[in-house]
């Protein structure tokens, strides 16, 4: 089964409590604030030094949740539980 997830923008703190409330009894759904504050990471460093840091892109970036927390003021993630597959030679050790 699948579970919700409401991020509720940092601005919207009434709609963060009334969806708290809403919700409560709901053991599948989980609301929560935005906790991203911005770039963890420092500046990219040139490629040419050693340092540098080679990740292009944020992997945090979601830009459908983004979009949504700046018109809607919170966005819905749904979360699947990833299921484990063992292979019949995994078994076997």
């Amino acid at each position: 089964m699948g579970q919700l997830l409401f991020v509720v923008s940092r601005e919207a703190v009434k709609r963060y409590q009334d969806l708290k409330r809403a919700f409560s009894d709901q053991e599948s759904v989980e609301v929560i604030l935005d906790r991203r504050v911005g770039e963890r990471r420092r500046p990219s460093a040139p490629p040419s030094e050693p340092n540098s840091n080679r990740r292009r892109t944020d992997r945090r970036s979601r830009p459908d949740v983004d979009s949504d927390l700046g018109s809607l003021g919170y966005s819905v993630v749904r979360i699947v539980a990833a299921a484990r597959h063992l292979s019949s030679s995994n078994t076997n050790r």
